[in-house]
């Protein structure tokens, strides 16, 4: 190692003896979500209740830690309540008052409360929680037989299964490519141990040692990597936590995203150390070797872009750029880990650009992420105080400095080139490529742009190595993905899976699923850009190939759950608005062509449209997709090409029957009354705003179709349920 690494050293050692010193790993650690969502949903109050019961009891051996977003959206605000040696515990929607029982119950007598707990499905403490492997990848029958195994076992062996809870887990990455599908791995709580066996005879021994007898099984004891068996450790109880493979969120919602010392006390900076010690090249060629592809929609191969950017010319000047213009409908991954980790961003545009050779970068954020901008800015400070950015980083030489820019929330910014533009104070506008930004970038200089989750998997790789990364996903998908689960699912949130995970296991297993007894009937991936997956194909892996082979695209991340209520027409009609309203206006395909597609629509959701309307739709889409300027343009279409291949069926019936079976589409519902449930209490037309509805008290009332609006309201009103959507 060289000056860079022996820097580094000096620097973890500082910042773990201070935590030594502090004695923070024999207390008790309350968690406290710090994240944008987490605070608009109480957290900040929840903090506060939190200290002043721990000032109040006089307990040193208490610490409150805010952290970022874990991703468990529905149910924030998420506590977590870790104490040394004992099973980890996360409360979930948690106010001022269930602060009071947590503190009194959990830590004040020592007894967690059941009734509280995230996900719990039982008032019942459990001996043990044990985890299984339980990936696709290695596991076709998805853990079941080994459940199976292992219950049967148990109670062979005199040991109560039910004194054992058992969860079905993601990959813990202990599995090398030769080894996939014959070996197992558990981890076992409250101990935190790993075990690593291959047969039935193993498991028995691990089973009298572990459970039987109440001793730890030191034959079979494994280790996974740093970060995978960290994030087990403290969530691996919770079913939503153990089906992912945290690599770009790996610190979300575990450290203290304003803590540079918490940051580097979990292998942060390690990497970049590395990295200066040797060659820019090498950098080059591991990224390229991990099959790292952009993570911000177009999936282009990182590393070939890293060496484009440095091989095209000897232009001694040049640049990378984060593009956090995160502007996706439901789309909240950037935010997240902008605001939960900002310095494996900036470590990773350090590496970034000592391997392209870049002495400066700019994070092009939006506006609308205060919270994002304020920890960036803190951490970009705090990174140049301790040498970790500007002159003779880590002693190593190397120059390297980091600016934020805003943007001003429009769409198409997120386009590279529009994005180059902005930055250098013209309007964000795209503009023809070639030359691309790697030639000529901002200024005119070789311009290398990746999205937040592309720059934060960087440190990962360098750390780890790229067969180690690439060990994850699929042929040509490697590592894992982000995706922000929203719509029609129990567990909506922030989830990141490696490449090759099943629609199916993203909905059902960590999404559990769609609520109220609803039947699934679409995935709208990509945003804006994306398509619509019909249910059928559930099964379908999330990858770029598989995805684009069914008409959709994996974009930034966003994926949208629609159930039977949702009608596809009005989604399509939805996401082109968007799309129309933000387009630049630079190109004619985009800007009339846009607008023509959403009168089309338009017209079939009042009930107006024709079959040579579909026609119409189709040839326009595909002449957008064709000759637009930008990819904002060409991917326009994609949501009404798609639903029109896949939901054909919901067009015509618009069309021929004027009709929405999905009560979606405002002007083709029919409200009616029901003679039998109607008791002329005259409600419904004292508030109808048009005074459609006729019928003297206590008589049956009727409504005037030709004069009706289709507000609902008398819908909205009736008591009695008369009142029928047709």
């Amino acid at each position: 190692m060289g000056q860079a690494f022996d820097f580094y050293q000096i620097l973890f050692d500082q910042h773990n003896h201070a935590y030594e010193a502090s004695g923070e790993k024999d207390k008790i650690i309350i968690q406290v979500g710090a994240a944008t969502c987490e605070i608009a949903a109480g957290a900040d109050p929840v903090a506060r209740e939190f200290e002043k019961l721990i000032q109040a009891s006089g307990r040193k051996d208490i610490l409150l830690k805010r952290v970022g977003c874990t991703g468990r959206c529905a149910r924030e605000p998420v506590v977590g309540v870790f104490v040394p040696g004992g099973m980890p515990v996360k409360y979930e929607q948690v106010t001022l008052a269930k602060v009071q029982t947590i503190f009194q119950t959990h830590l004040q007598q020592g007894q967690p409360v059941a009734e509280l707990m995230l996900d719990k499905k039982t008032g019942k403490f459990y001996e043990y929680v044990v985890i299984l492997c339980s990936s696709g990848q290695c596991s076709p029958s998805g853990g079941k037989q080994l459940e199976t195994k292992l219950r049967s076992r148990l109670h062979a062996r005199g040991v109560d299964p039910q004194s054992i809870r058992l969860f079905h887990g993601g990959c813990m990455g202990l599995c090398p490519a030769g080894s996939k599908g014959k070996q197992r791995v558990m981890m076992v709580f409250p101990e935190k141990i790993l075990y690593l066996f291959h047969n039935d005879q193993e498991l028995d021994e691990i089973i009298d040692l572990q459970f039987a007898r109440h001793q730890t099984a030191e034959k079979y004891i494994t280790h996974a990597d740093f970060i995978t068996e960290q994030f087990f450790r403290l969530y691996g109880d919770v079913a939503f936590f153990n089906k992912q493979t945290r690599l770009t969120l790996r610190n979300s919602g575990l450290v203290d995203p304003e803590s540079l010392s918490d940051y580097i006390r979990n292998k942060g900076y390690e990497a970049l150390a590395r990295v200066l010690d040797g060659d820019p090249g090498f950098v080059i060629d591991e990224i390229t070797r991990s099959g790292l592809r952009g993570r911000g929609g177009g999936g282009f191969p990182t590393g070939v872009k890293w060496k484009n950017a440095r091989t095209y010319s000897n232009d001694p000047i040049r640049y990378v750029v984060c593009n956090a213009d995160e502007g996706d409908p439901g789309a909240f991954m950037d935010r997240s880990a902008l605001e939960g980790d900002p310095y494996i961003i900036i470590e990773g545009m350090t590496i970034g650009g000592f391997a392209v050779g870049a002495q400066r970068g700019y994070l092009y954020v939006r506006a609308e992420y205060p919270l994002a901008i304020k920890r960036l800015e803190m951490a970009i400070e705090n990174a140049g105080k301790h040498q970790l950015l500007g002159k003779n980083i880590m002693n190593s030489g190397f120059d390297f400095d980091l600016e934020i820019r805003l943007g001003a929330g429009a769409f198409v910014c997120g386009e590279e080139t529009a994005l180059m533009y902005s930055i250098e104070g013209k309007r964000g506008q795209p503009r023809i490529r070639p030359p691309y930004p790697t030639q000529a970038g901002l200024w005119g200089h070789p311009t290398v742009i990746n999205n937040v989750e592309t720059w934060a998997n960087v440190p990962t790789i360098m750390l780890f190595g790229a067969d180690w990364f690439s060990r994850l996903g699929t042929e040509k998908s490697k590592g894992t993905k982000v995706f922000a689960l929203a719509g029609k699912v129990n567990n909506t949130g922030l989830v990141e899976v490696p490449m090759g995970t099943t629609l199916r296991d993203i909905i059902e297993d960590i999404g559990g699923g769609i609520p109220n007894g609803k039947q699934l009937k679409a995935i709208q991936t990509g945003g804006p850009s994306g398509g619509c997956i019909p249910a059928s194909r559930i099964d379908t892996p999330v990858d770029y190939e598989n995805l684009a082979a069914i008409g959709s695209i994996m974009g930034s991340g966003g994926m949208i759950v629609l159930d039977e209520d949702d009608c596809m027409v009005a989604t399509a009609k939805f996401f082109l608005e968007f799309t129309q309203s933000e387009s630049c206006g630079k190109c004619v395909p985009c800007r009339e062509g846009t607008l023509r597609m959403l009168e089309i629509l338009e017209r079939i959701t009042c009930g107006k449209g024709t079959h040579e309307d579909l026609d119409k739709l189709e040839r326009l889409g595909r002449l957008i997709q064709k000759t637009s300027l930008c990819g904002l343009g060409q991917t326009a279409p994609n949501p009404v090409l798609s639903a029109l291949e896949n939901f054909r069926e919901e067009f015509i019936q618009h069309i021929d029957e004027k009709r929405c079976a999905a009560h979606q589409c405002q002007q083709l519902i029919r409200y009616e009354i029901d003679a039998e449930k109607c008791v002329g209490c005259t409600l419904c037309a004292r508030r109808c705003p048009v005074s459609c509805i006729s019928g003297k008290a206590k008589e049956v009332h009727v409504i005037d179709q030709d004069k009706c609006i289709k507000c609902g309201e008398c819908y909205n009103v009736c008591k009695f349920d008369a009142v029928m959507k047709n």
